[in-house]
Order: C-alpha cells, then sequence, then structure tokens
C-alpha cells in the first residue's frame, strides 16, 4: 500500500468539488493512510460530515470550539499527530487567508498551528482562479514553501470552461505519494523510452513485441517523484501519462530515434526501457498485402538504429542506463550487454518472471557487481532504480572532480 502507515489529515473547504472529497478519503484509507477530516462551516452546505465518517471511521471536526477534545485545542492536537495536511478543495476565500496568515475557524487556524507539511488543492471559478490577487496569493503560498495540487482545466460547475476545477482525487492520490517519496533525483533531467515500437509491413500488419509499457511508465513516474523533471517518450501502448510527466507518442524505432536524439541534449539521465524492434520491413507496402497460399511473401528485414548506442556516442551524454530482457543466462547476457555498449548501469530481468504484468523481479548491473530486487510491483522497484542511480550519479560526480 502507497500510504502505509501515513497520518493524513484532510481539511474541506466549501465548494461543490467537496463531494469529491469522499472519494478521495476512501483512496487514502484504500492506500494504508489514517485519515482525519476538518471541514469548513461551508463545506457542511455540499457535503455531510457524517459521509465522511463514515469513510474514514473517525470523528469529523467542523468547530473550533470543540470542547470535547482534552485542553480544548483541536487546532493543536489535529496538526501535530499528521505527517501531512491535504485541504482539497481549496476555496479562494481559504488560500486568501492562508497566504494572509488568517485564522478565523477551525481549519485556517490548524493550517496556521500546524506542525506538518500543506498541500493544496485549490477548486474555484476560472476567473476567480485568474484574478491577480489570488495569483499573488498562490505565489506567497509557494514562496512559503505550500504544495500547489492543480487545479486543472476543463469544464466547471458554473458552465464556463477554463483553469480552476479541482483535479481528480486519483490525480491527488498520485500527488500526495509522490509528495511523500525521497528526492534523490531533484534538480535532474531525466528522458525515459518506454513500450514497444511498431514496424509497419503493410497499412494494417506490422513487426512489434509483446510489450505493455508498464516498467518504462513505472520509471517515468518514480523519476518524477524522486524530483526529475521527465519527458517520456512512448511507443504504442494504453498506459496513462504519469503526473507531471512530458510525454511524446511516437510508432516505429526511427520516430523513438529521431525524437530521443532531439530531446537528448541537456538531460542528465537516459534510462532505455522501450523494447525496440531490432528489425523493420525494407520497405512497407501501400496497400494490403493478400494472402497467397501458393506464393508466400518475402519480407526483407533491414537492422533498426541501437538508440541507447547513439545516446552513448554523443559528445557529452547523460548517465545512461538500460534494460536487458532475457529468457536465459540473464547475468551473462545482461553484464555482456553493459559492457559492450560501455554504460554504468543495466537492468535485467527474464521475460518469465513478469514481462507485461504489474510486477517484475530484476536484476541490477552495475560496475559493482550484481543487485537483485524484487519479486514486487513494478512501481517499487522503480523507485529501487532511481535510489541506485543517484548513488552512481553522486559516485560519477566524485570521479569527475
Amino acid at each position: 500500500m502507497e500510504l502505509a502507515e501515513k497520518r493524513i489529515a484532510l481539511g474541506v473547504t466549501g465548494g461543490i468539488a467537496a463531494y469529491k472529497s469522499a472519494e478521495l478519503v476512501r483512496l487514502f484509507v484504500k492506500q494504508g493512510a489514517s485519515a482525519r477530516v476538518a471541514m469548513t462551516r461551508a463545506a457542511t452546505h455540499f457535503i455531510t460530515p457524517t459521509t465522511f465518517q463514515t469513510l474514514s471511521g473517525k470523528r469529523v471536526f467542523t468547530d473550533l470550539w470543540d470542547n470535547t477534545v482534552d485542553n480544548g485545542l483541536t487546532h493543536i492536537s489535529f496538526s501535530r499527530e499528521a505527517d501531512a495536511l491535504v485541504v482539497a478543495p481549496a476555496s479562494a476565500n481559504f488560500i486568501a487567508k492562508v497566504a494572509n496568515g488568517i485564522a478565523d475557524d477551525l481549519l485556517s487556524t490548524l493550517t496556521l498551528a500546524r506542525d506538518c507539511p500543506l498541500l493544496l488543492a485549490p477548486a474555484m471559478n476560472r476567473q476567480m482562479w485568474k484574478n491577480p490577487a489570488t495569483r499573488r496569493n498562490i505565489a506567497t503560498l509557494r514562496a512559503d514553501g505550500v504544495t500547489i495540487l492543480g487545479p486543472a482545466d476543463g469544464e466547471q460547475a458554473c458552465g464556463e470552461i477554463g483553469e480552476g476545477r479541482m483535479i481528480e482525487p486519483e490525480e491527488i492520490l498520485e500527488d500526495v505519494v509522490a509528495f511523500f517519496q525521497p528526492k534523490h533525483l531533484a534538480g535532474k533531467k531525466a528522458l525515459i523510452t518506454a513500450g514497444p515500437t511498431f514496424e509497419m509491413i503493410d497499412p494494417v500488419r506490422g513487426i512489434t513485441n509483446l510489450s505493455s509499457g508498464k516498467m518504462g511508465f513505472a520509471i517515468a513516474r518514480a523519476a518524477r517523484e524522486s524530483g526529475a523533471e521527465v519527458t517520456l517518450i512512448s511507443g504504442p501502448v494504453n498506459q496513462p501519462t504519469p503526473r507531471g510527466v512530458s510525454r511524446i507518442d511516437v510508432t516505429t524505432a526511427l520516430e523513438m530515434r529521431s525524437a530521443v536524439l532531439r530531446q537528448a541534449s541537456g538531460q542528465d539521465i537516459f534510462i532505455a526501457v522501450a523494447a525496440v524492434a531490432d528489425y523493420r520491413p525494407e520497405a512497407a507496402t501501400a496497400h494490403k498485402v493478400k494472402k497467397d497460399a501458393s506464393a508466400p511473401p518475402t519480407i526483407n528485414l533491414v537492422q533498426n538504429p541501437d538508440i541507447l548506442a547513439d545516446v552513448v556516442a554523443l559528445p557529452d551524454p547523460p548517465f545512461c542506463v538500460g534494460f536487458a530482457a532475457e529468457s536465459q543466462n540473464l547475468a551473462e547476457y545482461a553484464e555482456k550487454k553493459r559492457r559492450a555498449k560501455k554504460i554504468p548501469l543495466i537492468v535485467g530481468n527474464l521475460i518469465q518472471d513478469g514481462f507485461g504484468g504489474d510486477e517484475n523481479t530484476l536484476v541490477l548491473f552495475d560496475e559493482h557487481g550484481q543487485t537483485p530486487l524484487g519479486p514486487a510491483p513494478k512501481i517499487r522497484l522503480a523507485r529501487k532504480i532511481m535510489e541506485r542511480i543517484a548513488i552512481l550519479l553522486k559516485e560519477k560526480n566524485h570521479a569527475t572532480y
């Protein structure tokens, strides 16, 4: 579970998006967190405290003057017991109060008195979001170290379309999980490839493989969680783009190579996870090849470029990481590939251990030897890979001086 043993304090302010906060509580609890809720008076006009109490299994607080709390200091006990305070939705009025240190109700008071990080998910009309006062308040909060989650751009309850709506509960959950991850790669730029490539034979057929893209997308998410600015170049897969990741879609190996080389300049890290087809048809036909049992077609193949080798050969290459999926002799083949490509780290796995699934078993190969990982969910393995990359980068930097 992504939030096991975490204690989340959830603040809910007045706005139609408050109904989404019920789902957010459910997601927090499902991921192992203990969730406690505090609501403003306005929030209770949109959703009842009973809903949150049922979902969290804990009493909901709405009153600053709660005499049932020992010593009567609800705002002190609430925030001191939390690992993070998340306010979703955070109205324009509440944002203004927090930015200017106003504490005139329970939620604003416990926000001011908190002893934990604060994350706000704004929710308001597009004109309120664009108002200069709101922009100043958001800038002030960011300068104060407050994390702003969203907002999203889209249709609003008032019928208008624009930026200001609260991001979805699943997106808030992903951002909160990311918030708690160590920032091993803060300030770094990472370029990642994922998924298969598809090499056209004719308009309906092609050469590809069974790569789902799950490992590459997990790597992209973990890199972003680690604080890196991430660009993901993906072959044709059905995977959602991780939060905060810039995605470029390609189809063929040549398209992927072109996109990688355009983006490689200025990158600190390149992680080649994509399962690039080794060969492509010499020429794709313009029309569908008709089946002819008496004369099966002959397809002339040519070798695709080695994208990882091309990046390694750049004048000032990034820190390069390769992947090796094998069906046998993993240690022999993966280490041979690492040395041949002259890269500091290669991640190896046997295809029967997790190819296309949600879990995997990996082995990291570098100059220090082998480090086995898993079996485990791919996102957990991806985070371990980020830790290893950070260590090797630090060693490389020390060796440079």
